[in-house]
């Protein structure tokens, strides 16, 4: 069978590095893809961009197409899913509706409240004055200001202080730095504790769960500086034991599956639950319709079983035949190599050098994300240029591995947070410290 994969990113590098060794698939088409989608056994990429609906149709039915793999929200948003299953191609994704859990963060919040299905107390506004009088008159900080709309990871705010938190309602709603994903915010009560990353293949009723992930957002070590589409992660984690595991389950999952029935919104992909847990039990930061970036990369390298199985089953309606993934038992870290400004303003375009000697490193992969090829020469074209992930026996050895690859890379302006993977000693803001020594302990503040 022949797979296309949509996207340029690191997600859909890896979706398509693993798609191309079930012994079922002969081509993975990737569109656009990327310099390191170009190099995967049985791949070729497609000049055909994530947002070009029509002509990704066009591709999928002129290749022959067996199955489509949508790797990012905004596709998926725009409706491309529901394109793909009108003309007769098998896809994995939600339709628009579904997507419009990650799409709107008012729709998210409202579906949550309407399923009762915990999450931080918020409130909705669609003028600034109104957001920036509501924030002046609490007295409890932080406090959480979000986009919205989509903002490529970039569209939440941790804020202080009123001054701050005003400042990002004029940034989103005034100055429109994120478009019209800033019409309106959403203003939430900050929640502190663990954060989870979970993902669930689904079909509509039955629910595969995936490893949980642990990722890190924020751009500096120690978690400081601005939010980003994020730097790093490992798998699995260690606090995520099989009693919290079925509390999620009970109390988020399989209420939400619930509640898309109810509301009739037949959802055939991957829902990415961000989670917050603390001694209420999870909570709900956030739906993502997509695989998860850099999640993905740990989850593929883990992943024993054939994903390719699991993609089709979903987009059949057929998973309650399926058996659960196997899970490799070995860590993994991942761990982001960036263009110097990002997440704000960077340059593109320089030369990268020691990728073969990175993937000497044992068990280490590097999956590409901003990165173009010319004339037979890598270079970056984007933020988050490279996922450098290892495997090891725990995750020292991963961390270990992993960074040693990293070092081995080379190009102008390159930075990388140097704490992933490594024991963390306290909440984010300041409000406690790890139970756990000697061991990660992805202590995070939402």
């Amino acid at each position: 069978m022949k797979v296309l994969v949509v996207g340029s990113g690191g997600r859909e590098h890896a979706l398509a590095w693993k798609v191309a060794q079930s012994k079922r698939v002969s081509e993975v088409l990737v569109a656009p893809g990327n310099a390191g989608t170009a190099r995967i056994e049985k791949g070729r990429n497609a000049a055909v961009a994530a947002n070009d609906l029509e002509g990704l149709v066009e591709l999928a039915k002129n290749e022959g197409v067996s199955l489509c793999v949508v790797g990012p929200e905004d596709p998926l948003c725009a409706g491309l899913a529901d394109r793909m299953r009108a003309a007769g191609v098998k896809c994995f994704g939600p339709g628009a509706d579904g997507a419009r859990l990650e799409g709107s963060k008012v729709f998210s919040k409202e579906f949550l409240d309407r399923h009762r299905i915990p999450t931080a107390d918020w409130r909705r506004f669609d003028r600034a004055g109104a957001a920036k009088s509501y924030l002046q008159s609490l007295g409890t900080w932080p406090q959480v200001v979000k986009a919205d709309g989509l903002a490529a990871g970039k569209g939440v705010f941790v804020c202080a202080d009123e001054k701050e938190a005003c400042a990002v309602v004029d940034r989103i709603m005034e100055e429109r730095a994120f478009g019209e994903a800033g019409g309106e915010v959403v203003i939430e009560e900050f929640l502190g504790g663990r954060e989870l990353s979970l993902h669930v293949i689904t079909d509509g009723r039955t629910l595969v769960l995936c490893e949980p992930v642990q990722d890190y957002k924020r751009v500096g070590d120690g978690d400081v500086g601005p939010n980003t589409g994020g730097m790093g992660v490992f798998s699995p984690t260690p606090f995520a034991s099989q009693r919290l595991m079925r509390q999620i389950e009970q109390r988020v999952l399989l209420p939400t599956l619930h509640a898309l029935q109810v509301e009739g919104i037949e959802y055939r992909g991957v829902i990415f639950v961000g989670l917050m847990v603390s001694d209420a039990g999870p909570r709900v930061l956030e739906y993502n319709c997509r695989f998860g970036d850099p999640e993905t990369q740990a989850l593929m390298r883990r992943m024993e079983s054939d994903l390719v199985d699991y993609l089709e089953a979903a987009a059949d309606g057929k998973l309650e035949a399926m058996d659960p993934p196997r899970w490799t038992p070995r860590h993994c870290v991942g761990v982001i190599g960036a263009s110097e400004g990002y997440p704000g303003s960077y340059e593109k375009g320089h030369a990268i050098g020691g990728l073969e000697e990175a993937e000497d490193v044992e068990e280490t992969v590097v999956f590409h994300a901003g990165t173009r090829e010319d004339g037979g020469q890598i270079l970056t074209d984007g933020g988050r240029v490279l996922c450098v992930t290892s495997l090891g026996k725990g995750v020292e050895e991963a961390r270990e591995r992993a960074y040693r690859a990293f070092d081995r890379i080379t190009w102008s302006g390159k930075f990388a947070r140097r704490d992933i993977g490594a024991p963390r000693a306290a909440f984010v803001a300041g409000r406690g410290t790890s139970p756990d020594s000697g061991e990660p302990d992805p202590l995070r503040a939402h």
